[in-house]
């Protein structure tokens, strides 16, 4: 049934608007704080290595208590960062709020995409967390951009508020749509723990981490960057994050139908954005309209990035569903954490313009890592099709 699938899916938007709802509004917390926009860029990059440090092992202690129970909690989580958040208050406890319901991301994420696909048909598993993952982009195209407009004609704490409400209507929803779901058979911990010993699966792992690195070594300042490098102010950058969601949704539902074909050529086709807009973003100068057609492909290849690292990930260790995707969502947000920190240090040493070259480099490094599964599964019998 693909009722679950968007239920988790409105949860998704709460989650995605708390953790990159901060991206169009650094500049302000850095004017508003007085600090620099790499230390406002901790409120990012601290939430994603709390996932990436305790992600998997949240996912493996919860993993015995009712699903709906989990997903509740972690909402609840996400609704009380917003309204503290929303209050401005000193940044040493908004970087505290801030990373509270990243302890419970990654559960959420895991246990949304394990029911919509055991309440669903096999055979359309991609298809079903693809929309459970267009959360990401929807929040690209509505929460995250409308929050950035109000924070630009208001002040960076309208963004909060948009957290807010969005996390309150994710928590009525799963609470009276979704089912109790007491899990009756629990697997060991060492059995899930085997997919960490398989080279097929870790070098899948190493792919996912480059490949988040790439998109967040930029996409974590995009405000900074379309402000600094392509002379956009506020407003016309919450437009353009619009436009980048738009075309994300659509990126989204296509990526889940090309997933079900072949996993391994939509990744690839996917992750060529991480080469190419680089290049096109350096060539397009400051030229507003070849920059804002850039940033449109940038939002259809890069939307279903985390789509595509999770299924890449689960279809290398089928066996272990929930404990593979919250190592995908972990390794990912050790990319967003790392890309994050190294965009910052590049910005504060070299200039804004430059954090897109550490894309290209990462990206690099995904390919290297796909081509390597790719020789490990012809030596080995394929884990899956």
């Amino acid at each position: 049934m693909k009722k679950y699938a968007y239920i988790g899916c409105l949860g998704f938007i709460a989650v995605i608007t708390t953790e990159f709802g901060v991206i169009g509004i650094l500049p302000q917390i850095a004017t508003h704080y007085n600090i620099s926009i790499d230390k406002a860029g901790l409120l990012l990059s601290a939430f994603a290595l709390v996932i990436a440090l305790t992600g998997p092992f949240m996912t493996l202690l919860l993993s015995g208590l009712d699903r709906k129970k989990v997903m509740l909690s972690a909402i609840v989580i996400f609704l009380l960062t917003g309204i503290i958040s929303s209050l401005s208050p000193p940044f040493w406890l908004l970087l505290l709020v801030r990373v509270l319901p990243a302890f419970l991301q990654p559960v959420y994420i895991a246990t949304a995409l394990s029911v919509a696909i055991t309440k669903g048909e096999k055979q359309h598993e991609n298809e079903l967390m693809s929309i459970v993952f267009s959360g990401v982009a929807i929040a690209m195209v509505s929460t995250v951009p409308f929050a950035t407009w109000l924070a630009s004609k208001f002040s960076w704490e309208y963004s909060f508020y948009i957290q807010t409400i969005v996390s309150l209507i994710a928590l009525i929803v799963i609470s009276l749509f979704l089912p109790q779901m007491p899990i009756t058979e629990k697997k060991s911990y060492g059995s899930q723990l085997q997919i960490l010993k398989q080279p097929i699966f870790i070098a899948s792992t190493a792919m996912n981490f480059f490949m988040i690195s790439a998109w967040f070594s930029t996409y974590s300042y995009f405000a900074e960057y379309l402000n600094k490098a392509k002379g956009m102010d506020g407003t016309m950058v919450s437009y353009i994050l619009f436009i980048f969601g738009i075309i994300g949704v659509i990126a989204n539902r296509i990526a889940g139908k090309l997933l079900n074909k072949n996993i391994a050529k939509t990744t690839a086709l996917f992750l060529s954005g991480t080469i190419l807009i680089p290049i096109l973003l350096y060539l397009s100068g400051s030229n507003t309209i070849a920059v804002i057609l850039v940033i449109a492909l940038w939002g259809f290849l890069y939307s279903p990035s985390f789509l595509n690292a999770s299924t890449y990930m689960i279809s290398s260790a089928p066996q272990s569903l929930e404990f593979a995707n919250s190592l995908a969502t972990s390794f990912g947000n050790m990319g967003v954490s790392l890309g994050t920190t190294l965009g910052g240090w590049i910005i504060a040493t070299q200039g804004v313009q430059y954090t897109p070259w550490l894309t290209f480099l990462f990206g690099t490094l995904a390919f290297m890592m796909i081509l390597l599964r790719n020789y490990l599964e012809k030596k080995t019998t394929p884990l899956c099709t």
